[in-house]
This record gives C-alpha cells, sequence and structure tokens, in this order.
C-alpha cells in the first residue's frame, strides 16, 4: 500500500466517523518555545489549551511535521527522521477513550478489502499507562486480547505532558511485534521489536507543580477531557510496503536508487556507513525541499540555519560517496515528483524552490573549496611544528567562520595523518551552543514564561481587542506586572506590564510593530512603549508612569497616537504595494519571507538569488507609486483559509493562521490579494509615495527592499533635492548636467592618479639600484635589509623583487624589506637561488620576524611575505635578518 493510500484511507475513516477533516498548517509556527510544528497536536494547542473554541467537537489531519534534536542520529536507526507526517484524531470534549480505541483499532486491523491497513491482530500489542485500570478493561472489551498481550509501562513511556501545568493524561500505544530477529521476547524497551507506530492521548488531568514531565502533582480533572492521537504515517508505510525502514518507503527510497546511480556505491551491500549517508541524503533531500516550500531560508540563526544544515548535510554526504558535481538538481525533482503527488504546491512553486536550494549547494561548494585550503594550510603548520593532532580550536574555527563540517575536517586529516582533537571542538561548540540560549533567552524578555499570562487569560478571558475600529478607549485594568509577577501599583518611572479588558493598541504582529500612545488614569499618565500577545487572545501593554503613581483601580482612557497610526498604516500597506510590484517585474515566484514595518518605513524580505538591476528598482518604484497615483481601493474581508486560497491570495510565510476564518486584506481587487492582519489605509493615495532606498541580500537566496512611505519618503526626497541643489551650485552646472560632470570630474581624478602612482613606482624602482650597491657582505651572502617608510604590502614585495634582482648576478643574495604605514608593519623577503643553496630560506626568515613584529607570515623558500602590528621593533628586527642570514650562511 503506497503512503498516499495510506493517508487518504486514515482520513476517509476519521470522517466517516464524523470528524472534521482539517489540512495541513505550515511547519511554520507562532510558539516561542518551537522553531517548527513537531507533532499533530500543535495546530490544536489553542483548544486543548482553552485560549481558543474549536469551531468543531471532533477533527482529523494529516500534518508535516520536522524534529530537529535528532539530525545527528538520522540514517543510523530507523527512527529518527527530520521531517514526518503525523496522522491524528482529536476529541474537543466529545468522545473519550472508548471511542478513540474503537477507531483505531477498527482502522488498524480492517481489511484491506474493506478499507483498513489489514494489520495481523496477532502481531499487536496495546500498551497502557500502569495505573490506567480503565483502559486496560476497555482494551480487553473491544479487542478481545489477553491480559498478557497487554503492557503496563510507566510515566516515561505512557503518560503524556507538556511539561508545565496545565492538561495532561495517560497514553496508550499500540505496538507492533516486528519478531525476535528484532530484540527478546517481552521487551518492550527494544523499540525495533515492538515498535509503537500510534499514539492515543487521554488528556484527563490538571497538572500542577510540574517539577519535570515525569514528575508532577494532579490538581485534578479537567472539566472537559479530549482526545489527541498520534500515527506516524511513515512507520505504518514502511511496515505494509515490506521493507526495513522509513527510508525505504515509496516517497523516500527513489532518492537512494538516484543517489546510487551517481555515486556507483550500493546501498545495502554491506557497508553500514554508506548506508547511513544514503539514508541522510533521502531524508534531508526531502526535509529541505518541505522545509523551501513552507517560506524558510538558508541562515545562520534559527529556522534558516537549521535548512542550511540539511542542505550542507545531503551535499556533504554525496561527497562522502565519492559524487562531488552538484547533487541537488539530480536529487531534489524526484522527491518533488513524490512527495509533490499530495502536496501539489511542490509543482506549482518549484522554481522558487529550486532557486533557493541550488543556491544553497554552489554557495556550499565554494565553502568547502576555500575551508580546502584553509585546512591544508592548518595541516601544513600542524607539521612543520612536528605535531601531528590539530587543535580543536583549529577545528572549530573551520566550522564557525567557513562552515566546515567536522567530520569532513576529521575525514581529511585522517588523509593528512593526522588527528583532530574533537573533544576541544565539541567544548567551544558547547559554549557557543550556551550562548546562543541565552541570547534567545533574552530576546524573548518578559514572554518566555507565559504561565502568569494563561492565568490571566483563564480568569478574564480573551481581551476585547478593537485597533481596527477605534484609536480610543475607555478600559478597565485587570492585572499589573513587573518582571513577570503581580503588582499593585508602579511609582513614577517605572515600567511594568498591563492588561486591560479593552484596547485599542495594535499588538506587534505580521512585521507590523506596535502602537504608541499614552494610556491617562485619575491623578496621571501612562506611556506605551509596547505592546504583545504572550498569549494568544491576550493582549499585554508594556508600559512607563511618566506622571503621578498608578494602581489598577477606576477605568482609564487608553488613546493611540493618530500620527503613529497613521504612519504605520501607510507602511503596512505599502508593503503590500511594493510586493505586488516586486511581482510583476519579477514573476510569481518572487514571493515574500518576512517583512517589517513602523511609521514611514517597511522593508520586504523575498526569495531570490541575485541582486536588482539598477532599471528593475526603478520598475519597482514607478509601479508602486502608478498604484498609489490610481487611488486602488483597499478592503478586506474574512473567509476560510481554502476560500483565500481559491480567491487568489497570498498567504505569507512564517505566519500562523486561523483554522476557520482569516482576514484578506486586497488593493485593487486581485492586483493585491493577501492574508494579513495588520492596519491599512483606506485607499492606496493614502500612502503618500513609496521611495525605494536601497536592495541588498539578506543570506542565501533572500534579498530585501527598503522603502520610505509618507512624509519620511517626502523628507527623503527633499533632502536629495537639497543636495542636488548644493552640488549643482559649486559645480556651476545644470540639474541635467549633473551627472556627466561628476562622472568626467571622476575620470580626471582617476587618470591623475594613475600619473601619481607610475610616478611613485618610478621612484620605488629608482631607490632599488641605490639599495643594492649598499649591499652588505655576510659570510659570503649580499644582504640589503630595508625599512621603507609608506611603502604597504604591494610596495614592499615589488621593492624586495627588484632589489634581489639587481644584486650580483651569480652570487648569493638576499632582501629583505619592511615596510611601515598606518600602524602596521609589510614584510617581504626575497632569495635568489645562490643564497637558497648556502641554506637561507627567505620562508624562515619571515617566520623569525614575526614575534618581534608581533605578527606571522610565511610562504615558499625563495619569497615570502609576512606582517605585523608593532612599529617599534622594526629596526630590531632588521638587525636580527642580518642575525639570521648569518647563521644560516656561516653554518
Amino acid at each position: 500500500m503506497d503512503t498516499a493510500e495510506i493517508r487518504r484511507r486514515f482520513v476517509a475513516h476519521f470522517e466517516r466517523a464524523g470528524h472534521t477533516a482539517v489540512p495541513s498548517a505550515s511547519l511554520l509556527v507562532d510558539d516561542p518555545n518551537l522553531l517548527f510544528v513537531n507533532a499533530g497536536m500543535v495546530p490544536f494547542k489553542p483548544y486543548f489549551l482553552g485560549q481558543e473554541t474549536p469551531p468543531y467537537s471532533t477533527a482529523t489531519s494529516v500534518q508535516k511535521c520536522v524534529r530537529t534534536p535528532d539530525i545527528e542520529d538520522v540514517g543510523k536507526t530507523t527512527r529518527h527522521g527530520t521531517f514526518f507526517e503525523m496522522c491524528g484524531n482529536f476529541s474537543f470534549g466529545d468522545y473519550f477513550k472508548e471511542r478513540a480505541i474503537e477507531l483505531a483499532w477498527d482502522l488498524v486491523t480492517k481489511p484491506v478489502a474493506d478499507g483498513g491497513w489489514g494489520f495481523d491482530e496477532a502481531k499487536l500489542y496495546p500498551s497502557v499507562y500502569v495505573d490506567d485500570h480503565e483502559a486496560v478493561e476497555l482494551w480487553r472489551k473491544i479487542t478481545g486480547l489477553p491480559d498478557d498481550r497487554i503492557a503496563r509501562l510507566g510515566k516515561s513511556e505512557n503518560y503524556w505532558s507538556m511539561g508545565v501545568p496545565g492538561p495532561g493524561g495517560p497514553c496508550s500505544e499500540i505496538l507492533i511485534d516486528r519478531g525476535p530477529a528484532y530484540g527478546a521476547d517481552g521487551d518492550f524497551s527494544a523499540e525495533d521489536r515492538y515498535l509503537e507506530f500510534w499514539n492515543l492521548v487521554f488528556m484527563q488531568d490538571e497538572l500542577s507543580a510540574v517539577r519535570s514531565k515525569e514528575d508532577f502533582d494532579i490538581a485534578g480533572s479537567l472539566p472537559k477531557k479530549n482526545i489527541d492521537t498520534g500515527m506516524g504515517l511513515e512507520r505504518v508505510a514502511f511496515m505494509t510496503q515490506g521493507v526495513e525502514n522509513m527510508y525505504e518507503i515509496d516517497v523516500m527510497f527513489p532518492v537512494i536508487e538516484r543517489a546510487m546511480e551517481m555515486t556507483g556505491r550500493r546501498y545495502g551491500a554491506g557497508d553500514a556507513g554508506d548506508d547511513v549517508l544514503f539514508r541522510v541524503v533521502a531524508d534531508h533531500v526531502r526535509s529541505s525541499m518541505m522545509l523551501i516550500s513552507d517560506g524558510v531560508t538558508p541562515g545562520n540563526e534559527a529556522r534558516g540555519y537549521v535548512l542550511r544544515r540539511l542542505l550542507r548535510r545531503a551535499v556533504r554526504s554525496m561527497r562522502l560517496l565519492g559524487y562531488e558535481d552538484p547533487a541537488l538538481p539530480e536529487l531534489m525533482p524526484i522527491s518533488r515528483d513524490k512527495m509533490g503527488e499530495t502536496y501539489t504546491e511542490l509543482h506549482t512553486d518549484w522554481d522558487r524552490i529550486a532557486r533557493v536550494a541550488f543556491a544553497e549547494e554552489e554557495a556550499f561548494r565554494k565553502t568547502l573549496q576555500a575551508g580546502t585550503q584553509i585546512f591544508d594550510l592548518a595541516a601544513t603548520e600542524v607539521k612543520q611544528a612536528g605535531a601531528t593532532r590539530l587543535s580543536g580550536e583549529k577545528a572549530f574555527a573551520l566550522h564557525d567562520t567557513y562552515g566546515f563540517p567536522i567530520d569532513l575536517t576529521l575525514e581529511m586529516a585522517a588523509e593528512a595523518g593526522l588527528s583532530v582533537d574533537e573533544e576541544g571542538f565539541r567544548n567551544l561548540m558547547s559554549e557557543q551552543r550556551e550562548r546562543a540560549k541565552a541570547d534567545a533567552r533574552a530576546k524573548k524578555g518578559q514572554h518566555a514564561d507565559t504561565g502568569v499570562y494563561r492565568g490571566i487569560l483563564d480568569t478574564n478571558g480573551p481581551t476585547n481587542w478593537l485597533a481596527y475600529e477605534t484609536l480610543e478607549t475607555e478600559s478597565t485594568p485587570l492585572a499589573l506586572l513587573s518582571g513577570g509577577a503581580p503588582v499593585s501599583s508602579l511609582a513614577n518611572g517605572e515600567v511594568g506590564e498591563l492588561v486591560l479588558d479593552r484596547t485599542p493598541f495594535y499588538a506587534e504582529s505580521g512585521g507590523q510593530v506596535a502602537d504608541a500612545g499614552t494610556i491617562e488614569f485619575d491623578g496621571g499618565r501612562l506611556e506605551v512603549i509596547d505592546v504583545q500577545r504572550p498569549v494568544r487572545g491576550l493582549v499585554v501593554h508594556q508600559v512607563r508612569v511618566v506622571d503621578g503613581e498608578f494602581a489598577p483601580g477606576n477605568a482609564v482612557h487608553a488613546r493611540v497616537d493618530p500620527e503613529w497610526r497613521t504612519g504605520a498604516r501607510q507602511a503596512h500597506s505599502g508593503t503590500h504595494v511594493v510586493h505586488a510590484a516586486l511581482r510583476d517585474v519579477l514573476g510569481p515566484t518572487a514571493l515574500q519571507s518576512g517583512s517589517y514595518n513602523r511609521p514611514g518605513y517597511l522593508r520586504l524580505d523575498f526569495g531570490w538569488t541575485k541582486s536588482l538591476t539598477p532599471d528593475q528598482v526603478r520598475e519597482i518604484e514607478e509601479i508602486s507609486n502608478q498604484a498609489l497615483r490610481a487611488d486602488l481601493p483597499v478592503g478586506w474581508q474574512y473567509m476560510t483559509l481554502p476560500e483565500a486560497k481559491d480567491w487568489g491570495a497570498i498567504a505569507l510565510f512564517g505566519e500562523t493562521y486561523d483554522a476557520e476564518k482569516v482576514r484578506v486584506v486586497e488593493i485593487g481587487g486581485p492586483w493585491s490579494r493577501e492574508l494579513c492582519g495588520g492596519t491599512h489605509v483606506d485607499h492606496s493615495s493614502q500612502i503618500g509615495t513609496v521611495v525605494v532606498t536601497g536592495e541588498s541580500s539578506v543570506g542565501s537566496g533572500n534579498r530585501r527592499i527598503e522603502a520610505l512611505t509618507g512624509v519620511e519618503g517626502f523628507a527623503y526626497l527633499a533632502r536629495e533635492r537639497d543636495v542636488v541643489a548644493q552640488l549643482t551650485a559649486m559645480l556651476k552646472t545644470q540639474p541635467g548636467d549633473l551627472v556627466p560632470r561628476v562622472e568626467d570630474m571622476v575620470e580626471r581624478l582617476r587618470q591623475a592618479e594613475k600619473e601619481i602612482e607610475k610616478v611613485r613606482v618610478a621612484q620605488l624602482l629608482a631607490a632599488a639600484g641605490s639599495l643594492a650597491e649598499q649591499a652588505r657582505v655576510v659570510h659570503g651572502v649580499h644582504l640589503v635589509a630595508h625599512r621603507a617608510d609608506g611603502a604597504g604590502g604591494g610596495d614592499v614585495r615589488t621593492l624586495a623583487l627588484d632589489i634581489r634582482g639587481r644584486l650580483p648576478q651569480g652570487d648569493p643574495g638576499v632582501a629583505v624589506v619592511l615596510g611601515v604605514t598606518d600602524g602596521k608593519v609589510a614584510a617581504v623577503a626575497a632569495v635568489n637561488d645562490a643564497a637558497r643553496d648556502r641554506g637561507v630560506s627567505a620562508n624562515q626568515l619571515i617566520r623569525a620576524l614575526g614575534p618581534l613584529l608581533g605578527g606571522k607570515g610565511g610562504g615558499k623558500d625563495d619569497v615570502a611575505q609576512g606582517g605585523g602590528t608593532d612599529t617599534t621593533r622594526v629596526d630590531e628586527a632588521l638587525a636580527l635578518v642580518e642575525a639570521e642570514v648569518a647563521a644560516a650562511a656561516g653554518a
């Protein structure tokens, strides 16, 4: 049974049982604790936590998921995959344990001819939480299995919680016995023998005092009992398809087959190392493709770093298998064709996906080339020092600075007869991860721990958010916090967080910054400095007391700064206009991947692999302003997500949308239709102007446009006008003649600089003859050791080589020049053949000078160069040159 059919039967089974089929959400999740959706229940968390009312009582989905902690284990076991699909059925206060067990057992054991999966009951083992006696009785009743076929397991295996106070409950898993070849009879800890493929979570308890996922108190029962199940699609696929693991199923193994053709190696031929590499390729190619499809682009942080790591591991694995040409153009289309049967956007959006992936591979190939050269230099230094081990610092620098993977460093070190200080490398990596975690915790700020906010939400319900309707409200304070804890008051100048029953303030979201404004109370005033939604449904104002002392009590008057809101509306609508213009110029694959809007300023990131030409930038700006001149109507309406997609609305990457309704903003009808929760103008002319101020790269496969709108845009143009006026007055010309006039001046300046350079070089070379005539003879070697003040690296090298050429032909000759400029020293040594025969080496001379000059260098025996930052010891260095030549020539 192929994977698509397994998926289809799962959804059909639960639809027949009255469940609403919910399409997979994006892999990108709006959750401070998650980079990606990592389980099928994640999109439903607001319903389970009581933050929102579910629009259905039962649901089913096949959710795209990505788990990143086990990337290093991918391919080594049958259980670790980066991207996977989780089939689930959910009940929100509807049915509970008995019905959940009935539905799962029916689908698993029903004959294939009747729409089931046809698993052999004799191989199936339910597991239960050891104290869940009710579940034991239900499994006996529904399946007829004897007591010894029901495994009783502890909290670590069969009790579900999120690790924080909230809902939890016992689980039941369905296990399949794969036979004695995979482990001992009755050993349920041997996951390869008794493989779990479906987990039924009975969400029935209210947890408190959670000390760990296995150590907590149960405060009582949930008012509504829920069901959350998760079934691994890939696991069912490899069991029904008669293969050994998830990498060999129908949607993944074709990539391995193509990789075998490309490398000439064989999967399953007995080389365990090769088998792991093939699995890594199959997993990472698919996972990368799915992440790019959902809008992730390669980068050095967070989601972008995960994608970059996956792509580079895939490319590196192909290299380790012996294939060094570009691999992704051969492999990713195969994965697209298999996964595209279900996810059709892989075909429709293929140009963008391919552009991002292939550009990253090309960048990594260049990284490998540069890193290899750096490694070769490091290996040479180790050997010249008489050592056999590359330091952890060098390996870390290769990884951190050049993106050079540690296992590639290990491989090349072994080829060079060297070992690597892996422990030192790991320690440095660990320190870097800890710094990154600390930075991430700091960035989360006051909203890192959401428990207190959930308590406010549970007590008072969601905030009545009126940002679309008004700029002012009479509101009642509900909670006041400082440092994440409730307080009774704030003194003048203090900063805290205030929750109101209703608010006109826009909370930062979708790239638009929060509103600014004031909250007035009897006897004083608060300045609103930030507005956030730490949990869905709750709006929290960060405020500073600017007058009086604030204590929650009577009603307050909340007022958004109207000028701020006007500027924010102009910038956000301007972003939509620029996005539409961008797509007009570059085509439909140029999709926004991120944005930021504040009053008068916008930036828009989009997937593209090369810089835009000046003509393209001008055209984007011109189309944008034509849209403003046309005074296009701006409107919005609510609809379901499928309706929005059918209507042609663009769902922006990285945004999370409600499963029931989304807000579609359109400008000029179909010209610009996007899902958006921001504030907007009523007509495009109200944006005022769009002035593009920059276009740049923000990472491989990602570009950024920056622009000004409204008054800020006009002010920018006024400043540009003033600059033009000053230049025309200074140069006594007209604005239309300004560019040719400046070009002429620049060209004349360039020619003058060339002439000056010719004179300077001539003077430098003229000095070479005089210096050669003054050479000292040291143990039969003609030596010039010269200090050249004002000379940089290129000049120093030219002078040293010219002096060497002017020394007596056939006699041993050495020229060492130390140039001093801008507080730095450039050193070059040039040695002729006769001097090298006497034992003098340019490389050794430069290495000897390095410590004195506060630097280092090296090269070959005939020419070497280096430098340093200690200009006070140049004369000592020149004296050392004579001593080194004497020692070498006199030996």
